[in-house]
């Protein structure tokens, strides 16, 4: 088996095999916007690592365009062992765990397949990075996957600044989006693009 084939072999979810859509037209455009999600170890990028990595791609209006590979990360078992009790717990019971001790993808393979995933969607350096307090995830993306943080544009799309300003301005909103807490990499994306559109509609008002 090569090793693309091995590495996706792995994913949750396959490459699609083109951007199109079911008309035939091309999906690709700089307006396009990446969201990711990074589980770790804990939360300093210095000492933990990357145990899980998921994309989506969305057009400008928050259309989901493609769901990318979800990677789960293999880390040593002391990795493993140092994690906290509530990582222990949480990712013990999501199963990410036993995925984790189960895989051979590391951050290398991972990282490029998920720049050959995306390149068919946006041009590199174009998308901001988009998610929910996606400053941690671009810290640790930063120390052990250099070339996926730098394929996006260095601003950040974070859904947490309307949160914060919700918050402040108008707090009755924030009662009204309830999150799963899943803590798993994809299903925390898609509860991202979902609270962006609950602030777009009752926060921001477009």
């Amino acid at each position: 088996m090569s090793l693309r084939n091995e590495i996706m072999s792995q994913a949750q979810e396959s490459q699609p095999a083109s951007a199109q859509n079911k008309g035939g037209k091309k999906l690709r455009s700089e307006m396009n916007l990446i969201w990711v999600d990074l589980e770790m170890t804990g939360l300093d990028p210095e000492t933990d690592r990357i145990i899980e990595v998921a994309v989506v791609v969305t057009d400008a209006n928050l259309n989901v365009l493609a769901e990318g590979p979800v990677y789960a990360i293999h880390q040593s078992d002391a990795v493993l062992n140092g994690m906290d009790a509530w990582n222990k717990g949480t990712h013990g019971r999501s199963g990410l765990i036993d995925r984790v001790k189960a895989s051979n993808i590391t951050e290398a393979m991972a990282e490029d397949a998920l720049i050959d995933f995306l390149i068919d969607y946006v041009p590199r350096g174009k998308s901001p990075m988009c998610g929910n307090t996606i400053c941690q995830d671009r810290r640790f993306m930063a120390k052990t996957m250099p070339r996926l943080e730098a394929f996006f544009h260095y601003r950040n799309l974070d859904v947490s600044t309307l949160k914060e300003l919700a918050r402040r301005w108008k707090p009755e909103l924030i009662d009204g989006f309830k999150k799963q807490q899943k803590h798993t990499a994809l299903a925390d994306i898609m509860e991202s693009i979902d609270e962006l559109k609950y602030y777009r509609e009752h926060f921001i008002k477009v």
